[in-house]
């Protein structure tokens, strides 16, 4: 019949019959080093937020002649918040018949700029929408053969809340891109309302198997993750120990609020990084006083709250005279992950030697207690507790929230600077390291009780 005919000639023009995987794409060639310099730069004398390090970083790979047009950036919701403005005049918004309105904001340099050629997708507050969006481009290479990598940016609080069952259809249709939960954090964006204040994000997103959930600190830290995270998407090793490729999504929280973003330190452990921990500052020095012989602690902090703990650090040397090595946690999910696997290996192995949690490794040595601290709720660092030897706490933002600055939301919660110094001290005072009632006497110098008293971050309402 003419009809069939004319179906068979349509399906054949749009690439074959669906469901088809194809297991062969299009060689692609991936962003060189020179497109990650932006990220370990740093911000020099200007603050950044993370988010601003991030979409830096996205600026400079869209560049990359050779796999730039690849990057499929996709924004429910407004892309300003993110100043992802940016991309408008040149990448342009995709429109299949292109800009037929007059733009509220025509005047402006980062006007709403629409194409049949754009790259930015820009859904409205569609967030059902945009998952399937990032589903579509995110299995391009399969279903047409030439790999994409969508890039979904979001307030995290919105997203595997609200549309966590369609990013487990999209692992399972074995999508690979970035997910970017913005705004992260319990305390950072508490002036637009306590539903905006994400605690429990990397929890929820814990649970999809095909997820590698990351808190990164740092720009520069972001910029070893997207790296390693397109390497393991299309590199040249991208296949697991049985020779199936890696179907991963990253989830990486970043946040809103500005900080000085420093240069990549030398001799980074970028392993460390990638796995999920390294150490980030030695314990300092004190005048006249053996490092061995002073109490130690090691404090383990993940995205915002890493300038915390830098600052608890000065704080427990100057005050205190204890001692504390400071770790950026940059995945809490997958040093459990890790160390779940350690056990697993164990479990199924008997008679041979046990494979130690890279967490474990990591803090081999240490004797003092460790504190973990997040803006999340406590479950977060709590994750990893099993795998710890050692005397350990956590600190972070259990509830809904409290609508207040910074300074005061973290003070309320207990995960602020001088909470992390307090708890180090209370665990230290238990093995007898410190004086008697240091832990009362460092509530009241503090003022530990007073929300009002709080001084960690800034105010609020800047990103």
């Amino acid at each position: 019949a003419p009809e069939i005919k004319y179906l068979m000639e349509r399906r054949a023009e749009l690439g074959g019959f669906v469901p088809e995987r194809r297991r062969k794409h299009t060689e692609v060639v991936l962003p060189g080093a020179k497109s990650y310099e932006v990220a370990k730069r740093g911000s020099g004398k200007q603050q950044a937020a993370t988010t601003m390090a991030f979409v830096r970083l996205l600026k400079d790979l869209m560049r990359d002649k050779n796999f730039g047009a690849r990057f499929v950036p996709v924004v429910p919701d407004e892309s300003r918040t993110f100043g992802m403005d940016a991309f408008f005049p040149t990448a342009k918004i995709y429109n299949p018949k292109g800009q037929n309105y007059l733009s509220v904001d025509r005047d402006l340099v980062l006007a709403y700029k629409e194409s049949p050629a754009g790259q930015l997708i820009h859904p409205g507050i569609n967030e059902a929408g945009a998952v399937a969006a990032f589903t579509a481009a995110g299995t391009a290479y399969a279903t047409h053969g030439e790999p994409l990598v969508p890039i979904y940016v979001f307030y995290s609080m919105f997203g595997f809340q609200r549309t966590g069952d369609s990013f487990w259809a999209a692992a399972d249709q074995m999508t690979r891109g970035f997910i970017i939960g913005a705004t992260a954090g319990r305390t950072t964006l508490t002036g637009e309302g306590l539903q905006h204040a994400d605690g429990h994000s990397p929890i929820l997103a814990s649970t999809n198997p095909a997820v590698k959930t990351y808190d990164p600190a740092y720009g520069y830290e972001i910029g070893h993750i997207i790296r390693h995270g397109l390497e393991e998407m299309y590199g040249p090793d991208n296949t697991d120990g049985a020779g199936e490729d890696r179907n991963v999504m990253y989830y990486l929280t970043v946040y809103n609020e500005p900080i000085t973003q420093p240069a990549e330190p030398e001799n980074l452990d970028i392993n460390g990084l990638l796995k999920g921990i390294y150490r980030l500052a030695e314990a300092p020095t004190a005048d006249g006083t053996n490092a061995e012989n002073r109490p130690t602690a090691a404090i383990l902090a993940s995205g915002v709250s890493v300038p915390w703990a830098l600052e608890a650090q000065r704080i427990l040397a100057e005050d205190w005279n204890v001692a504390a090595e400071i770790y950026s946690v940059t995945s809490w999910n997958e040093l459990r992950r890790d160390g779940l696997a350690a056990e697993e290996h164990a479990f199924l192995n008997p008679g041979q030697p046990a494979r130690t949690p890279f967490i474990t490794e990591q803090l081999a040595g240490h004797t003092g207690p460790v504190i973990a601290v997040t803006d999340y709720m406590k479950a977060v660092p709590d994750q990893i507790r099993q795998f710890i030897p050692n005397d350990f706490a956590t600190l972070g933002a259990d509830g809904f929230g409290f609508s207040d600055t910074r300074q005061a939301a973290r003070r309320y919660f207990k995960n602020d600077t001088h909470s992390i110094v307090a708890k180090t001290l209370q665990l230290l005072a238990a093995k007898g390291e410190v004086e008697e009632g240091a832990l009362e006497k460092a509530i009241e110098k503090y003022r530990l009780l007073d929300v009002n008293a709080g001084t960690t971050g800034g105010a609020g309402g800047d990103a």
